[in-house]
């Protein structure tokens, strides 16, 4: 009986002590974060929006905490399988992901995940918004308005196509937005991305697109595109002559493709307030400002809880759209 005592106040002590130390332990973590360069993941191939997000901000926010910021593309399943490495990697803060509104619509979309956007991540902070604009070709000289899409749409039901860079993404969404909202009924026609989209798009094989305004902005300078509106809420400064698509008529319309930064569920909650301030400050950076600004992207930074809060708020507005119009992934 003696020798069990001792045994169970054995026990005891060392649970007491490693209890006392875990919160060293864990401050002693994110003091020495960042101890090895962190690894930036990108869930898709490199060239968009997403992937110069990444490299210019990383580039600044390694330099400022003496550690390089790794980009690492891991493109598949509409950012699916990017998302699944983040989530099982170690939650030290040397992994972390950006992402798009994919973390609110992958869940209606699939279905099944291999992993829960909100459970397997901690939020860092929103980056960017670049707004997705309806555009036309030169095919159609007489479409100048969004009114006039949804005359020609109602005209012929199913027949005017829009391109989008596949099945799930923004541009493919802000199509199902617009139909809903505009009540008109248009053909879809799914790409392997936008690079492809565009191509058939200028060539007239297709009659519209929501496309980013990275990747169409060249196109419309050139004057090979014409814009039509943008979808986010407000006006773009990248085409500030631009309307919106509720100016433009169709009330209630707001799609704004957004960035933003996830780490694995765990990670200290100092480490990530770390990466937030590294990322928040090199947003702030004139040459910074000035790279978005050239692909569109409009910065707007935000706390992990203002981040959560945009998740659950986007996930119920997607999920009811997505269900609405019956679109499921396989």
């Amino acid at each position: 009986m003696t020798s069990r005592r001792h045994l169970l106040a054995a026990l005891v002590a060392t649970t007491a002590a490693t209890g006392a130390f875990a919160p060293l332990a864990a401050q002693a973590q994110s003091t020495d974060w960042p101890a090895k360069p962190v690894r930036w993941v990108v869930p898709f191939p490199p060239g968009g929006a997403m992937d110069a997000i990444a490299r210019i901000l990383g580039e600044k926010a390694g330099k400022s905490l003496g550690q390089s910021f790794v980009i690492e593309n891991k493109p598949g399943a509409g950012g699916n399988i990017g998302a699944d490495l983040v989530a099982k990697a170690p939650a030290d803060g040397h992994t972390i992901m950006i992402t798009s509104i994919g973390m609110a619509t992958n869940k209606p979309l699939y279905g099944k995940l291999s992993y829960d956007p909100v459970k397997d991540f901690a939020p860092v902070s929103l980056l960017a918004v670049v707004p997705n604009v309806l555009v036309t070709n030169q095919t159609q000289p007489n479409v100048k308005s969004v009114a006039d899409v949804i005359a020609a749409a109602r005209k012929e039901p199913g027949k005017l196509a829009y391109a989008s860079a596949g099945n799930g993404t923004s541009i493919h969404l802000a199509g199902e937005m617009f139909t809903s909202l505009a009540k008109v009924e248009m053909l879809h026609v799914p790409y392997k991305g936008s690079g492809p989209a565009v191509s058939d798009l200028l060539g007239g094989q297709v009659n519209y697109m929501f496309d980013s305004i990275t990747s169409a902005k060249p196109h419309l300078q050139s004057g090979k595109l014409r814009a039509l509106a943008v979808t986010t809420a407000k006006r773009s400064k990248a085409l500030p002559n631009v309307p919106t698509m509720a100016e433009a008529g169709v009330a209630g319309y707001d799609v704004s493709p957004w960035f933003a930064v996830f780490a694995p569920a765990g990670t200290p909650k100092a480490v990530v307030a770390k990466i937030n301030k590294a990322l928040l400050d090199a947003m702030k950076q004139p040459d910074v400002i000035e790279r978005l600004d050239a692909i569109g992207a409009e910065p707007v930074g935000s706390t992990p809880e203002e981040l959560a809060t945009h998740l659950a708020r986007e996930t119920a507005m997607w999920t009811k759209l997505i269900n609405e119009r019956g679109i499921k992934l396989d």
